[in-house]
C-alpha cells in the first residue's frame, strides 16, 4: 500500500512529498555517483515521477551525462535526485527524506567502482555527536541546540 513520505534539501528551499510502494532503496557505486555526492556511493530511492510532487520549488538541475540530470538545492547544495532522460521513474536521494530510517537497501549498483575498504563498517569505533565536547560546545554557543 503506497504512503506518503516528505524530504528536502539542508536549508528547507527545496521540499518534496513522494508516494512510495516500499521501503526499497539501493547503494550506486558508480563514479558519477560518488562525485556528484562527494561519498563512496550514493543511497537512492527509485520513485514514479507522477508520485513526487514538489511542495515548495523544484531544484535546479544539471546534466551529469549525456543520459540523465542530478537535481540539487541552488542554496545549500543539497543533492536531491537523479534523472534519467525520458524515464518514467527518477530516484531521490535518501539522505533527503525526513524519515530516511524506514528506508532500507535492498541492492547494489555500478558495483565496479566499489571502494572495497567502504564494504563493511560494523567493527569500527563509533560515537555519537553529543559525545564529543568540542562540537557540542560550537553548537551550543552558535544556536543553542545540537542538530537533528
Amino acid at each position: 500500500m503506497a504512503r506518503e513520505m516528505t524530504g528536502g534539501c539542508q536549508c528547507g528551499s527545496v521540499r518534496y512529498a513522494v508516494l512510495v510502494e516500499d521501503d526499497h532503496a539501493y547503494l550506486c557505486h558508480c563514479r558519477m555517483c560518488q562525485r556528484a555526492t562527494g561519498g563512496v556511493f550514493a543511497a537512492l530511492k527509485q520513485v514514479s515521477r507522477a508520485a513526487l510532487r514538489w511542495t515548495t520549488r523544484e531544484p535546479d538541475r544539471r546534466a551529469s551525462s549525456p543520459i540523465a540530470a542530478r537535481g540539487f538545492c541552488r542554496d545549500c547544495g543539497t543533492p536531491l535526485t537523479y534523472e534519467g532522460k525520458g524515464a518514467d521513474q527518477l530516484d531521490l536521494t535518501v539522505g533527503s527524506f525526513d524519515d530516511a530510517g524506514r528506508l532500507r537497501p535492498t541492492g547494489h549498483f555500478g558495483v565496479e567502482s566499489r571502494h572495497a575498504a567502504w564494504r563493511d563498517t560494523a567493527g569500527l569505533p563509533e560515537k555519537r555527536t553529543d559525545e564529543l565536547p568540542h562540537i557540542v560546545g560550537k553548537w551550543m554557543e552558535t544556536s543553542g541546540k545540537l542538530p537533528d
